[in-house]
Order: C-alpha cells, then structure tokens, then sequence
C-alpha cells in the first residue's frame, strides 16, 4: 500500500521550481479576483444601471477577455512568454484601480473592456510557460495543480469577499488590482523566459490560420463555448436572478465560495472513480452536470435550490475541465503553444461576452425560468456534440502520435495526474 509520503511525491513531486513559482502567484492572484464575479451587481447597486444596460457593459468584459486570447498567444510565442505576462498583469491592475474610481457610463464600459483585455492578457502565456516547463508525461498533474490552486484561492477569496461587498464593492477592486501586482512581481523577480529557444515565429495571421485549420480542434472549441455560456451565467444572470428572491451579495457570495470549495475536496474525492471513463464521455458528462445545475434554478427562489445547483455545475467543471486543459495541450505543436492556448482562451472570453447579452436579455424579457430551462437544453445538447465529435479527434490524436490506450494519450495520462490528487480557466478563468 502506497505511504502518505508516497502519495504526496506523486502528486506534487517533480516539478521545476519556475512551475511551482507561477502556481503561487495564480494562486495569490485568484483570492483577490473580484471584478468578473461582483461587476453586474456594482453597475446596477451602486451605478444606477438596468439589467440589460449592467448586461452590455459586462459584456465588453467579455469582449476583452475574447481580445485577449489571441492577443496574448501571439505575444507569447513571438515576443516571450515573461513580457506577456507582466505586461498584462501590470496594465489588468491599473485598470481595475481606475474602474473603482469612474462614475461614468461610457467610460465604465471602455474600462470594463480594458480591465479584461489587459488583465487576461498572461493567461495564454501562464499556460504556455507551464508546458515549457514541465515535462510531456507531468502536464496533466501539472495544470490540474494549477486548477486546484485556482479554486482554493477562488474559495478562500470569496469567503472574504462576502463580508466586504455589502459594504464597498470598489474595495474589492482595489484587492484584486494588489494581488494581480503581487503576481506580476512574482514573475518578475523568478521566472526567467520560458519559451524554447529554435522554435519559428510563426507570423500572427498565418499561427492563427494553422490554428482554425484545426478541424477537430475548433469542433472542440465550438462546443467548449455553447458550455461555457451555460457555465459563465453566473456572471450576471444567477446574481440578478437570486437577488430577486431575496439573496444578496454576502450570500452570493457564499454560494460562489461553495464552488470553489466543492472543487477543492471533490477533485480527490471523485478522481479515482474518473480513471475508467474516456475523455469524451467526461466532456460529455461534465456538459450535461452544468446544464442541470443552472437548469434547477427554474424550480428556485430558495438559498438550497440555488445551492443544489451549484453543487450539480461544481461536479461538472471537476469532471470536464481538467480534460480540456489536458486536451489542449496534446493538440497544441509546440511552436504555437500560446495560439492554440489563446485560442482556448478566447472560448471564456466570447463565453463572457455572450453569457451576459443573452442571459440579460432572457431575464428581463422571458423571465428565470425560460432562462434556465434553456441552459439545461444547451448542456444536453453539448454533451451529445461531444460523443459525435469523439471518433474523429481521437483518430486526429492518434496521427499526432498520441496514444489512446487507457494509460496513456489524453484520457489516460490525463485520468492518472486526476488519480494522482490533481486538482483548468482556466484554466478556470473566473
């Protein structure tokens, strides 16, 4: 029987200190991240903003998160991946500081897209850096560390962040413009530039060509996209919709804090239980869960209805996320790490921009129920996209030489870093 001790080095054994050096200031900088989560309550609590205006604005948050990715690819691949990163980390903070600072309608709305556009701009670099660095075997365990760490700061930051949005949300802003400095300073002081040395710098228009020439990695894209609309309906619909059954921001809050957590303990929990299922079927899966969890909310109005289905989206990222990362880093050549993973990227970034415009819509005109019923239609829908897609990018893997042997290739190597205690935005974006 394996020892504790044991346990322990197969999980975090191995990896180079520049990995476990971005792995902390991910997670440092995802305790402090606020603006996504709070900024659909803080146009229209403390703006003044309609539902459908707060719903416009937070979709140009959307649409900079959408700039960012390619963006931040292109820059990663040809200019490097440390001045990617700091120079997003640094321009995202001084955006985030001035949005708490401007009253304004139009100039909320440029910063609300600045602010993402800037301040997401390190992603694709982050998820490069950690592919550079950590060899092929150890990426899954890698990146599911980093989505671990992501929660359990996504967790601890929401529980604080409960207590001081009742009363001032533009504090908040002010701590996530420290943290992401803090990560910047991080990278600044040790991480050296990551990318090979020898690689060709593809041109940008051509890099982004060879990417969408990807024919069963954008069919991967595409319906990672229509999940995450699904997914990403906590950034404005949920919290207007439970805060008209009378649940504010504290306990919004908490119910955000309760998925994060839920990862936090359900990732060991259910990785062992994970090993015998094939990458498709757990996107599949994983499509479905978030759908119910945002469909139960047409039967809400209640903090344990709402909590239900928290619970229900909470197993579905546990289930699918970790295998998107692991499969974008499969399919990604390594000359264009940061476009496939801009690319990857950019799927939240459209995601953030789409949720808001239709969820906001739907809510002022159809009302929550029509809104949620559609989003359990939509994960169903992704779920069986998934399990017709599987036969051809699994034949697309095999030419790339990646095994699809139940130890090895996407599902195997990514089903043993789970069983291994790994724990995406992702990448968990949010």
């Amino acid at each position: 029987m394996p020892t504790l001790r044991d346990r322990y080095r197969a999980t975090v054994g191995g990896l180079p200190p520049v990995f476990w050096t971005l792995w902390t200031g991910m997670l440092l900088n995802r305790l402090g991240s606020f603006v996504g989560t709070f900024l659909a309550i803080y146009l229209t609590r403390d703006c003044g903003f309609t539902v459908a205006e707060a719903g416009r604005v937070v979709a140009l948050y959307g649409v900079g998160i959408t700039a960012a990715g390619p963006v931040g690819g292109s820059l990663a691949d040809r200019v490097g991946r440390r001045f990617t990163m700091l120079l997003g980390l640094v321009l995202g903070s001084a955006s985030v500081v001035a949005l708490g600072f401007v009253r304004d309608p139009t100039g909320l709305a440029v910063l609300a897209f600045l602010a993402a556009a800037t301040g997401e701009l390190y992603r694709p670099a982050v998820n490069a850096a950690v592919a550079d660095v950590v060899a092929p075997e150890d990426r899954p365990r890698a990146y599911g560390l980093v989505y671990w760490a992501v929660n359990l700061g996504w967790a601890l930051g929401l529980a604080f962040a409960g207590v001081v949005a009742d009363r001032s949300l533009v504090a908040l802003f002010f701590l996530d413009a420290a943290t992401t400095l803090a990560f910047a300073v991080a990278i600044a002081l040790r991480v050296p530039e990551t990318r090979p040395r020898g690689l060709v710098r593809q041109p940008p228009l051509a890099g982004l060509r060879r990417v969408l020439a990807d024919g069963p990695y954008v069919a991967f894209l595409a319906l990672n996209l229509a999940a995450l609309v699904v997914f990403t309906q906590f950034q404005l619909a949920a919290p207007l919709d439970m805060g008209a059954h009378g649940i504010g921001p504290g306990a919004f809050s908490l119910l955000m804090a309760l998925n994060g957590v839920g990862v936090v303990l359900l990732q060991p929990t259910l990785a062992p239980q994970l090993r015998r299922f094939d990458g498709a079927h757990l996107l599949a899966a994983s499509a479905l869960l978030i759908g119910l969890g945002f469909g139960v909310n047409a039967f809400g109005g209640s903090f344990p209805v709402y909590a239900l289905g928290v619970v229900l989206w909470t197993i579905g990222e546990v289930v699918g996320f970790p295998v998107a990362s692991a499969l974008v880093s499969d399919l990604a050549p390594a000359e264009l790490r940061g476009r496939y993973q801009g690319a990857f990227s950019m799927t939240w970034g459209l995601a953030f921009t789409l949720s808001p415009v239709f969820g906001g819509e739907l809510l002022e005109r159809f009302g929550g129920r029509t809104l949620w019923l559609a989003c359990l239609v939509v994960g169903a829908a992704v779920a069986l996209g998934h399990l017709a897609a599987a036969g051809p990018r699994r034949r697309h893997l095999a030419r790339l030489g990646v095994q699809a042997a139940p130890e090895a290739g996407v599902r195997g190597r990514l089903c043993q870093g789970l069983a291994q205690g790994a724990a995406p935005g992702g990448a968990r974006l949010r």
